[in-house]
Protein backbone atom coordinates (compact mmCIF):
# COMPACT_ATOMS: atom_id res chain seq x y z
CA UNK A 1 0.00 0.00 0.00
CA UNK A 2 2.89 2.34 0.85
CA UNK A 3 4.47 1.52 -2.52
CA UNK A 4 1.23 2.37 -4.35
CA UNK A 5 0.93 5.68 -2.46
CA UNK A 6 4.55 6.62 -3.22
CA UNK A 7 4.07 5.89 -6.92
CA UNK A 8 0.82 7.87 -7.17
CA UNK A 9 2.30 10.85 -5.33
CA UNK A 10 5.25 10.83 -7.71
CA UNK A 11 2.97 10.71 -10.75
CA UNK A 12 0.71 13.48 -9.40
CA UNK A 13 3.79 15.73 -9.37
CA UNK A 14 4.52 14.75 -12.97
CA UNK A 15 0.92 15.49 -14.00
CA UNK A 16 1.10 18.95 -12.44
CA UNK A 17 4.26 19.68 -14.41
CA UNK A 18 2.57 18.33 -17.55
CA UNK A 19 -0.32 20.79 -17.14
CA UNK A 20 2.04 23.67 -16.28
CA UNK A 21 3.92 23.07 -19.53
CA UNK A 22 0.68 23.24 -21.53
CA UNK A 23 -0.18 26.58 -19.92
CA UNK A 24 3.31 27.94 -20.51
CA UNK A 25 3.29 26.89 -24.18
CA UNK A 26 -0.02 28.74 -24.68
CA UNK A 27 1.47 32.09 -23.65
CA UNK A 28 2.00 34.50 -26.59
CA UNK A 29 5.61 35.30 -25.66
CA UNK A 30 6.46 31.58 -25.63
CA UNK A 31 4.58 30.78 -28.84
CA UNK A 32 6.70 33.40 -30.64
CA UNK A 33 9.98 31.91 -29.33
CA UNK A 34 10.48 28.80 -31.49
CA UNK A 35 13.48 27.38 -29.60
CA UNK A 36 11.80 27.74 -26.21
CA UNK A 37 8.55 26.31 -27.56
CA UNK A 38 10.36 23.27 -28.97
CA UNK A 39 12.17 22.69 -25.68
CA UNK A 40 8.93 22.81 -23.70
CA UNK A 41 7.14 20.62 -26.25
CA UNK A 42 9.90 17.99 -26.00
CA UNK A 43 9.70 17.99 -22.20
CA UNK A 44 5.91 17.64 -22.31
CA UNK A 45 6.12 14.83 -24.87
CA UNK A 46 8.52 12.95 -22.58
CA UNK A 47 5.86 13.03 -19.83
CA UNK A 48 2.94 12.11 -22.06
CA UNK A 49 3.22 8.32 -21.61
CA UNK A 50 3.26 8.51 -17.81
CA UNK A 51 0.37 11.00 -17.61
CA UNK A 52 -1.77 9.00 -20.07
CA UNK A 53 -1.31 5.81 -18.04
CA UNK A 54 -1.98 7.67 -14.79
CA UNK A 55 -5.24 9.11 -16.06
CA UNK A 56 -6.39 5.69 -17.25
CA UNK A 57 -5.54 4.32 -13.81
CA UNK A 58 -7.52 7.08 -12.05
CA UNK A 59 -10.51 6.55 -14.37
CA UNK A 60 -10.53 2.85 -13.47
CA UNK A 61 -10.19 3.68 -9.77
CA UNK A 62 -13.25 5.97 -10.00
CA UNK A 63 -15.23 3.26 -11.81
CA UNK A 64 -14.30 0.79 -9.07
CA UNK A 65 -15.46 3.19 -6.35
CA UNK A 66 -18.73 3.88 -8.15
CA UNK A 67 -19.33 0.16 -8.59
CA UNK A 68 -18.58 -0.48 -4.92
CA UNK A 69 -21.25 2.03 -3.84
CA UNK A 70 -23.87 -0.05 -5.67
CA UNK A 71 -23.52 -2.69 -2.96
CA UNK A 72 -24.90 -0.17 -0.48
CA UNK A 73 -28.28 -0.46 -2.21
CA UNK A 74 -30.60 -3.37 -1.70
CA UNK A 75 -29.81 -5.73 -4.55
CA UNK A 76 -31.16 -9.16 -5.30
CA UNK A 77 -28.71 -12.03 -5.14
CA UNK A 78 -28.13 -12.19 -8.89
CA UNK A 79 -27.47 -8.45 -9.25
CA UNK A 80 -25.13 -8.43 -6.23
CA UNK A 81 -23.13 -11.25 -7.80
CA UNK A 82 -22.80 -9.27 -11.05
CA UNK A 83 -21.62 -6.18 -9.16
CA UNK A 84 -19.01 -8.22 -7.26
CA UNK A 85 -17.80 -9.78 -10.52
CA UNK A 86 -17.46 -6.31 -12.04
CA UNK A 87 -15.49 -5.17 -8.99
CA UNK A 88 -13.09 -8.12 -9.36
CA UNK A 89 -12.56 -7.26 -13.03
CA UNK A 90 -11.87 -3.61 -12.21
CA UNK A 91 -9.48 -4.51 -9.36
CA UNK A 92 -7.55 -6.81 -11.70
CA UNK A 93 -7.46 -4.07 -14.35
CA UNK A 94 -6.26 -1.59 -11.74
CA UNK A 95 -3.33 -3.84 -10.77
CA UNK A 96 -2.25 -4.20 -14.41
CA UNK A 97 -2.47 -0.45 -14.90
CA UNK A 98 -0.42 0.17 -11.76
CA UNK A 99 2.27 -2.16 -13.10
CA UNK A 100 2.26 -0.30 -16.42
CA UNK A 101 2.57 2.95 -14.49
CA UNK A 102 5.59 1.63 -12.61
CA UNK A 103 7.28 0.67 -15.87
CA UNK A 104 6.55 4.10 -17.35
CA UNK A 105 8.39 5.69 -14.41
CA UNK A 106 11.60 3.79 -15.10
CA UNK A 107 14.32 5.95 -16.66
CA UNK A 108 14.66 5.15 -20.35
CA UNK A 109 17.99 4.15 -21.79
CA UNK A 110 18.92 6.96 -24.17
CA UNK A 111 20.26 4.39 -26.65
CA UNK A 112 17.26 2.02 -26.69
CA UNK A 113 15.96 3.14 -30.09
CA UNK A 114 19.35 2.81 -31.80
CA UNK A 115 20.75 0.21 -34.14
CA UNK A 116 23.60 -1.91 -32.75
CA UNK A 117 27.03 -3.26 -33.55
CA UNK A 118 27.35 -6.87 -32.40
CA UNK A 119 30.65 -8.71 -31.98
CA UNK A 120 30.73 -12.47 -31.49
CA UNK A 121 34.06 -14.12 -30.66
CA UNK A 122 34.92 -17.76 -30.13
CA UNK A 123 36.05 -18.41 -26.57
CA UNK A 124 37.31 -21.62 -24.97
CA UNK A 125 36.84 -24.78 -26.99
CA UNK A 126 38.89 -24.35 -30.18
CA UNK A 127 37.08 -25.28 -33.40
CA UNK A 128 33.93 -26.19 -31.48
CA UNK A 129 33.81 -22.66 -30.00
CA UNK A 130 34.13 -21.21 -33.51
CA UNK A 131 31.22 -23.36 -34.69
CA UNK A 132 29.18 -22.17 -31.71
CA UNK A 133 29.99 -18.54 -32.62
CA UNK A 134 28.55 -19.28 -36.07
CA UNK A 135 25.43 -20.78 -34.46
CA UNK A 136 24.91 -17.60 -32.43
CA UNK A 137 25.37 -15.41 -35.50
CA UNK A 138 22.82 -17.52 -37.36
CA UNK A 139 20.41 -17.20 -34.40
CA UNK A 140 20.60 -13.40 -34.37
CA UNK A 141 20.48 -13.22 -38.19
CA UNK A 142 17.19 -15.11 -38.15
CA UNK A 143 15.80 -13.15 -35.20
CA UNK A 144 16.43 -9.72 -36.76
CA UNK A 145 13.94 -10.02 -39.69
CA UNK A 146 11.15 -10.99 -37.28
CA UNK A 147 11.57 -7.51 -35.73
CA UNK A 148 11.92 -5.74 -39.07
CA UNK A 149 15.69 -5.24 -38.70
CA UNK A 150 18.48 -5.78 -41.22
CA UNK A 151 21.81 -7.52 -40.64
CA UNK A 152 24.96 -6.23 -42.31
CA UNK A 153 28.29 -8.04 -41.81
CA UNK A 154 31.23 -5.71 -41.21
CA UNK A 155 34.08 -8.16 -40.73
CA UNK A 156 34.46 -11.90 -40.24
CA UNK A 157 37.40 -14.14 -39.44
CA UNK A 158 36.49 -17.70 -40.39
CA UNK A 159 37.90 -20.79 -38.73
CA UNK A 160 38.06 -22.86 -41.91
CA UNK A 161 35.50 -25.48 -40.82
CA UNK A 162 32.39 -23.34 -41.10
CA UNK A 163 32.81 -21.43 -37.86
CA UNK A 164 33.93 -17.94 -36.89
CA UNK A 165 36.88 -16.95 -34.75
CA UNK A 166 35.23 -13.54 -34.78
CA UNK A 167 32.36 -11.86 -36.60
CA UNK A 168 31.34 -8.22 -36.36
CA UNK A 169 28.01 -7.12 -37.78
CA UNK A 170 25.44 -4.37 -37.61
CA UNK A 171 21.77 -4.89 -36.79
CA UNK A 172 19.96 -1.92 -38.28
CA UNK A 173 16.50 -0.95 -37.11
CA UNK A 174 14.60 1.08 -34.56
CA UNK A 175 14.73 -0.41 -31.08
CA UNK A 176 17.44 -2.98 -31.83
CA UNK A 177 19.47 -2.01 -28.77
CA UNK A 178 16.44 -2.15 -26.45
CA UNK A 179 16.15 -5.89 -27.14
CA UNK A 180 19.63 -7.11 -28.02
CA UNK A 181 21.41 -5.41 -25.09
CA UNK A 182 20.28 -8.35 -22.94
CA UNK A 183 22.36 -10.72 -25.11
CA UNK A 184 25.77 -9.38 -24.16
CA UNK A 185 27.96 -11.68 -22.13
CA UNK A 186 29.47 -15.16 -22.25
CA UNK A 187 27.30 -17.84 -23.88
CA UNK A 188 28.14 -21.51 -23.22
CA UNK A 189 27.27 -24.59 -25.23
CA UNK A 190 27.36 -28.23 -24.12
CA UNK A 191 27.27 -30.85 -26.88
CA UNK A 192 29.04 -33.79 -28.47
CA UNK A 193 31.30 -32.56 -31.30
CA UNK A 194 31.05 -34.33 -34.66
CA UNK A 195 34.72 -35.30 -34.33
CA UNK A 196 34.23 -36.88 -30.89
CA UNK A 197 34.14 -40.65 -31.41
CA UNK A 198 33.58 -41.50 -27.74
CA UNK A 199 30.39 -39.46 -27.50
CA UNK A 200 31.81 -37.29 -24.72
CA UNK A 201 30.10 -33.91 -24.17
CA UNK A 202 32.34 -30.87 -24.65
CA UNK A 203 31.78 -27.41 -23.20
CA UNK A 204 32.66 -24.38 -25.33
CA UNK A 205 32.01 -20.67 -25.03
CA UNK A 206 31.59 -17.58 -27.16
CA UNK A 207 31.37 -13.95 -26.09
CA UNK A 208 28.74 -11.54 -27.41
CA UNK A 209 29.23 -7.77 -27.26
CA UNK A 210 26.32 -5.46 -28.08
CA UNK A 211 27.20 -1.81 -28.69
CA UNK A 212 24.69 0.95 -29.46
CA UNK A 213 25.50 2.59 -32.76
CA UNK A 214 27.16 5.95 -32.11
CA UNK A 215 26.64 9.04 -34.24
CA UNK A 216 29.41 11.54 -34.81
CA UNK A 217 27.62 13.89 -32.39
CA UNK A 218 27.84 11.18 -29.68
CA UNK A 219 31.57 10.59 -30.02
CA UNK A 220 34.08 13.09 -31.39
CA UNK A 221 37.21 11.48 -32.84
CA UNK A 222 40.29 13.53 -33.67
CA UNK A 223 41.56 12.49 -37.15
CA UNK A 224 45.12 12.90 -35.84
CA UNK A 225 44.40 10.07 -33.38
CA UNK A 226 43.83 7.60 -36.22
CA UNK A 227 46.22 5.43 -38.21
CA UNK A 228 44.43 4.24 -41.35
CA UNK A 229 45.79 1.50 -43.63
CA UNK A 230 44.28 0.00 -46.79
CA UNK A 231 45.13 -3.46 -48.09
CA UNK A 232 43.75 -6.27 -50.20
CA UNK A 233 40.99 -8.23 -48.52
CA UNK A 234 41.64 -11.94 -48.03
CA UNK A 235 39.44 -14.99 -47.57
CA UNK A 236 39.80 -18.35 -45.86
CA UNK A 237 43.19 -19.89 -46.58
CA UNK A 238 44.79 -16.52 -47.28
CA UNK A 239 43.83 -16.13 -50.94
CA UNK A 240 43.11 -12.63 -52.22
CA UNK A 241 39.42 -11.96 -52.66
CA UNK A 242 40.02 -8.55 -54.18
CA UNK A 243 42.94 -7.43 -56.33
CA UNK A 244 42.37 -3.81 -55.27
CA UNK A 245 43.32 -2.54 -51.81
CA UNK A 246 39.79 -1.98 -50.45
CA UNK A 247 40.05 -3.50 -46.96
CA UNK A 248 40.70 -0.99 -44.17
CA UNK A 249 42.45 -1.23 -40.82
CA UNK A 250 41.99 1.70 -38.42
CA UNK A 251 44.03 2.02 -35.23
CA UNK A 252 42.84 4.46 -32.58
CA UNK A 253 46.21 5.57 -31.19
CA UNK A 254 45.10 6.82 -27.71
CA UNK A 255 43.50 3.47 -26.84
CA UNK A 256 45.35 1.11 -29.21
CA UNK A 257 41.96 -0.14 -30.41
CA UNK A 258 42.05 -1.72 -33.89
CA UNK A 259 39.08 -2.07 -36.23
CA UNK A 260 39.13 -4.01 -39.51
CA UNK A 261 36.52 -4.01 -42.26
CA UNK A 262 36.87 -5.90 -45.54
CA UNK A 263 33.31 -6.94 -46.33
CA UNK A 264 32.66 -4.26 -48.95
CA UNK A 265 34.34 -3.87 -52.34
CA UNK A 266 34.59 -0.13 -51.83
CA UNK A 267 37.35 1.56 -49.85
CA UNK A 268 34.95 4.31 -48.80
CA UNK A 269 32.25 1.90 -47.61
CA UNK A 270 34.74 -0.17 -45.62
CA UNK A 271 36.13 2.97 -43.99
CA UNK A 272 32.63 4.17 -43.07
CA UNK A 273 31.78 0.79 -41.51
CA UNK A 274 35.06 0.65 -39.61
CA UNK A 275 34.51 4.15 -38.22
CA UNK A 276 31.00 3.13 -37.15
CA UNK A 277 32.43 0.21 -35.15
CA UNK A 278 35.14 2.43 -33.64
CA UNK A 279 32.61 5.05 -32.52
CA UNK A 280 30.40 2.35 -31.00
CA UNK A 281 33.31 0.85 -29.05
CA UNK A 282 34.46 4.23 -27.75
CA UNK A 283 30.90 5.10 -26.73
CA UNK A 284 30.67 1.78 -24.88
CA UNK A 285 33.86 2.65 -22.96
CA UNK A 286 32.36 6.01 -21.96
CA UNK A 287 29.09 4.37 -20.91
CA UNK A 288 30.97 1.85 -18.78
CA UNK A 289 32.85 4.64 -17.02
CA UNK A 290 29.63 6.51 -16.29
CA UNK A 291 27.89 3.38 -14.99
CA UNK A 292 30.85 2.60 -12.76
CA UNK A 293 30.66 6.08 -11.24
CA UNK A 294 26.89 5.87 -10.76
CA UNK A 295 26.96 2.50 -9.01
CA UNK A 296 30.19 0.76 -8.09
CA UNK A 297 28.25 -1.89 -6.23
CA UNK A 298 26.16 -3.03 -9.19
CA UNK A 299 28.01 -5.76 -11.03
CA UNK A 300 25.23 -7.65 -12.83
CA UNK A 301 25.89 -8.39 -16.50
CA UNK A 302 22.64 -6.82 -17.66
CA UNK A 303 23.10 -3.10 -18.07
CA UNK A 304 26.82 -2.86 -17.28
CA UNK A 305 28.59 -4.33 -20.28
CA UNK A 306 30.68 -6.74 -18.20
CA UNK A 307 31.49 -9.89 -20.14
CA UNK A 308 33.36 -12.08 -17.65
CA UNK A 309 30.37 -14.01 -16.36
CA UNK A 310 28.40 -16.56 -18.39
CA UNK A 311 24.80 -15.56 -18.93
CA UNK A 312 23.35 -18.57 -20.71
CA UNK A 313 23.97 -22.28 -21.36
CA UNK A 314 22.72 -24.16 -24.42
CA UNK A 315 22.59 -27.88 -23.64
CA UNK A 316 22.18 -29.65 -26.97
CA UNK A 317 21.70 -33.29 -25.77
CA UNK A 318 18.91 -32.23 -23.39
CA UNK A 319 17.46 -29.66 -25.82
CA UNK A 320 17.31 -26.94 -23.17
CA UNK A 321 18.56 -23.40 -22.65
CA UNK A 322 19.25 -22.01 -19.18
CA UNK A 323 19.58 -18.29 -18.47
CA UNK A 324 21.70 -18.00 -15.34
CA UNK A 325 20.79 -14.35 -14.64
CA UNK A 326 17.18 -15.21 -13.88
CA UNK A 327 17.43 -18.92 -13.04
CA UNK A 328 15.06 -19.89 -15.87
CA UNK A 329 15.20 -22.91 -18.19
CA UNK A 330 13.57 -23.19 -21.61
CA UNK A 331 12.97 -26.51 -23.37
CA UNK A 332 12.68 -25.33 -26.97
CA UNK A 333 16.35 -25.16 -27.94
CA UNK A 334 15.90 -25.87 -31.71
CA UNK A 335 13.45 -22.98 -32.01
CA UNK A 336 15.73 -20.69 -30.02
CA UNK A 337 18.74 -21.44 -32.21
CA UNK A 338 16.45 -20.76 -35.16
CA UNK A 339 16.00 -17.19 -33.94
CA UNK A 340 12.90 -17.46 -31.74
CA UNK A 341 14.42 -15.69 -28.74
CA UNK A 342 11.71 -13.18 -27.77
CA UNK A 343 10.63 -15.33 -24.81
CA UNK A 344 14.18 -15.33 -23.41
CA UNK A 345 14.64 -11.61 -23.90
CA UNK A 346 11.23 -10.81 -22.37
CA UNK A 347 12.06 -12.86 -19.27
CA UNK A 348 15.40 -11.11 -18.71
CA UNK A 349 13.91 -7.67 -19.46
CA UNK A 350 11.11 -8.23 -16.93
CA UNK A 351 13.62 -9.32 -14.28
CA UNK A 352 15.78 -6.26 -14.92
CA UNK A 353 12.77 -3.92 -14.75
CA UNK A 354 11.76 -5.47 -11.42
CA UNK A 355 15.25 -4.79 -10.04
CA UNK A 356 15.15 -1.19 -11.23
CA UNK A 357 11.73 -0.63 -9.65
CA UNK A 358 12.97 -2.05 -6.33
CA UNK A 359 15.99 0.27 -6.45
CA UNK A 360 13.80 3.29 -7.21
CA UNK A 361 11.43 2.58 -4.33
CA UNK A 362 14.16 1.68 -1.83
Amino acid sequence: MVERTDILERVETIERRYDELAEEMARPEVASDLKRLQRLAQERASLDGVVTRYRKYMATARSLEETRTLLEDRLDEEMAALVKQEMENLESQLERQLQNLKLALLPRDAHDEKSVIMEIRAGTGGDEAALFAADLFRMYSRYAPSRGWEVDVINASESGIGGFKEIVFEVKGKGAYSRLKYERGVHRVQRVPVTESSGRIHTSTATVAVLPEAEEVDISINPDDLKVEFYRSGGAGGQNVNKVATAVRIVHLPTGMTVICQDERSQVRNRMKAMSVLRARLLDIERSKQEEEISRQRRSQVGTGERAEKIRTYNIPQSRVSDHRIGATFHNLPQILNGEIDELIDAVATSEQTKQLAEQLA
